[in-house]
């Protein structure tokens, strides 16, 4: 492959294991980040890093600038629910404000491919059945509401402009690279599996299990969980898709866990107790969140290598095993 792309929040969790796989496969890739989540030590060694904000229009055209470039892949984003419950304002003027400086830097300077990192808070609080492209776009938070935005700009820019865009709408992105060159930190972190592996390696003191009275087999939430590894093949896979037409695919791997099934899948592969403590819902919390991959797997090929629920955790666990302090060190 030999491309070059920009990457915006490449030093994240997915951007960073995004650089990775391409960079594996013979692309040029200049990272983009300002490093308010990510982390300078996941951009692996072969990568151009730039440290700047999305904000700043003067740098974003000087970078756009230094072209040609066979796409850009967006992850720089503000993305925690509660927080834009607390600070909406915020989230539209980082994520859509944002999102539509980079869009018109990339209308102006000729790129012609662009993958959005979306999200499927788009889809509010739906029924039990899993979700397609085509259930309604409802969403219940700021966050969600600024990602549709992003979406619908590109709708637009494609329209007007003629740049293709994918809207890759994932759900529970987990794991961690193969190779344990790459993991989870976020700080604070709040995504299950690695709350459920800190919990069962005594880096907290209990796992906070957020209802028990659902309406599933356990009474807890069923999540659908995606390997980050497999999120990465994804966006690469769309952009020969983009050759023909612009699209938006959900991306999971069709079957959820409950919040219990992780605990004993944690539990299993790593041998020691997780203590939990049960405590009420939080608002807004669907009971069932589960993607329907079947469009992208009918238009693309891509299919989840990391299917089983055990294998992605083995992967999160040897990691932050490896890794107690993240990549900050111990």
């Amino acid at each position: 492959m030999q491309q070059r792309f920009l990457i915006t929040g490449g030093a994240g969790y997915v951007g960073s294991h995004l650089v990775a796989d391409l960079s594996q496969r013979g692309a040029t890739c200049v990272v983009l980040d300002n490093f308010r989540t990510g982390h300078r030590q996941a951009v692996l060694p072969g990568a151009r890093l730039i440290e700047g904000d999305l904000g700043d229009a003067a740098l974003l055209d000087s970078v756009l600038a230094d072209g040609p470039w066979d796409g850009v892949f967006h992850f720089a984003a503000l993305s925690q629910v509660g927080e834009s419950m607390r600070e909406p304002m915020l989230y539209f003027i980082e994520n859509v404000g944002n999102g539509a400086r980079l869009i018109d830097a990339c209308v102006r300077h000729g790129v012609r491919r662009f993958v959005l990192s979306s999200t499927a808070a788009l889809f509010g609080c739906p029924g039990d059945a899993p979700l397609a492209e085509d259930d309604p776009v409802e969403p219940v938070s700021p966050y969600g509401e600024s990602k549709h935005m992003i979406e619908r700009m590109l709708v637009w820019a494609d329209r007007v402009h003629g740049l293709r865009s994918a809207c890759l709408r994932y759900f529970n992105a987990a794991g961690a690279d193969a190779e344990g060159r790459l993991g989870e930190d976020h700080r604070p972190e709040t995504h299950l599996i690695p709350l459920v592996i800190d919990a069962a390696l005594g880096r907290r003191e209990e796992l906070q299990v957020f209802g028990d009275d659902f309406a599933t087999p356990d009474g807890t939430a069923i999540r659908d969980y995606v390997h980050v590894a497999d999120l990465a093949d994804a966006h690469i896979r769309v952009l020969d898709r983009l050759e023909r037409s612009s699209v938006a695919y959900n991306l999971g791997t069709g079957r959820g866990h409950t919040v219990l099934e992780v605990v004993r899948s944690v539990e299993r592969v790593g041998g020691r107790r997780v203590p939990l403590r049960r405590v009420g819902r939080r608002a807004g919390d669907p009971p069932v969140l589960v993607a329907s991959s079947a469009r992208i797997a009918a238009e693309t090929g891509w299919r989840p290598r990391f299917a089983a629920l055990d294998d992605i955790v083995a992967t999160a666990l040897r990691w932050r095993e490896a890794h107690p302090g993240g990549y900050g060190g111990a």
